[in-house]
């Protein structure tokens, strides 16, 4: 009966997989020069990829929050592609899903295949709350971050005069600009959340295999919450918007996923 249950859950991934694969290939189209958008029924393949991959992720980790190495990647990406779905509704930004679909349809193969079975461990529902608030703070900065990367290379291109199909499937410079500090406000709302419930609820925040992970979050709050200001106070835009989120970001990464990958797949220890 096991087997069977785990065979149905690793043709529900391969399923998941192919259908983030083909809407990836569907928003690409016009970005390479291919023909007509396809953008409605590639988000409609990865609205269905994305709902695959949530019932997936409660059947191999039988419904709770796992936060091991691999679970939590594909976790936290099944969330970024839920938010990258949300965004493209109101906005439409082709190339976020170019970006994030096939990532996180590796990052759900991995977990599936290649990573070894692990138990969730037991959390109080203050806990929950917690890691709910944390995943979608990191979810939505991600987000910001893969579009910090793609106004980027649209300021790149306007310089240099390269209007390729790409380029004109991107809203305006404005546009990506204002969508950007949009998402980055609402990540450091929720950021901000994070710090207060882990003060709240969690009973040793500066404590072993804690530490770092709570400077590291501090340090990116301050780094986007100097970017907001900045911006409301200085109008900061272009690189320096770009750097200072990148920066956050990878101050984010490793405090949410660098303790886990040394101890966990290095030293083989519990997080």
């Amino acid at each position: 009966m096991r087997h069977c249950t785990f065979m149905v859950l690793h043709v529900l991934a391969l399923l998941a997989i192919v259908l983030y694969a083909a809407a990836a290939a569907g928003l690409a189209r016009p970005l390479l020069g291919g023909g007509q958008p396809l953008n409605k029924t590639a988000l409609l393949l990865a609205g269905g990829a994305v709902l695959i991959h949530a019932g997936n992720l409660l059947g191999m980790h039988r419904g709770a929050l796992d936060l091991h190495f691999f679970a939590a990647l594909s976790l936290v990406a099944c969330v970024v592609s839920a938010m990258t779905l949300l965004v493209n509704l109101s906005r439409p930004v082709a190339a976020l899903g170019v970006v994030v679909f096939p990532l996180t349809a590796l990052l759900l193969g991995l977990d599936s295949f290649l990573a070894p079975p692990t138990l969730p461990q037991p959390m109080d529902w203050q806990i929950k709350l917690h890691v709910t608030v944390a995943l979608l703070a990191f979810s939505v900065l991600s987000i910001a971050t893969v579009l910090a990367i793609l106004l980027a290379l649209q300021e790149r291109a306007l310089r240099h005069r390269q209007f390729g199909p790409w380029l004109r499937a991107l809203p305006p410079l404005t546009l990506t600009e204002t969508l950007l500090f949009q998402l980055i406000g609402a990540g450091f709302a929720l950021l901000t959340l994070t710090l207060l419930t882990g003060i709240l609820f969690v009973a040793d925040l500066f404590g072993q295999h804690l530490v770092h992970k709570t400077v590291l979050s501090i340090v990116a709050w301050l780094i986007f919450g100097a970017l907001l200001y900045g911006r409301w106070r200085h109008g900061w835009r272009g690189r320096r918007a770009v750097n200072l989120t990148l920066i956050g970001m990878a101050m984010l990464l490793l405090a949410f996923f660098g303790s886990k990958l040394v101890l966990e797949l290095i030293l083989h220890r519990k997080t």
